[in-house]
């Protein structure tokens, strides 16, 4: 798979981007936000991490 990041300060270019690209999500192309991407690195970073209940959570809140 190749990434390409695209930088655009106009957000009605960013919207004719998107409309253009989406058209070729039928041949494999994923569409991702630089933060939606940020955002899964990072909750993939905490899949090893020990998981606690939410009342233990709750708990040490004080």
């Amino acid at each position: 798979m190749k990434t390409m990041t695209i930088n655009i300060l106009d957000d009605q270019t960013t919207e004719k981007v998107r409309w253009m690209l989406d058209h070729f999500r039928g041949d494999g192309v994923e569409i991702v936000s630089e933060e939606d991407l940020n955002d899964l690195k990072c909750l993939q970073a905490t899949r090893s991490e020990e998981s606690v209940t939410f009342e233990d959570y709750l708990a040490d809140a004080d």
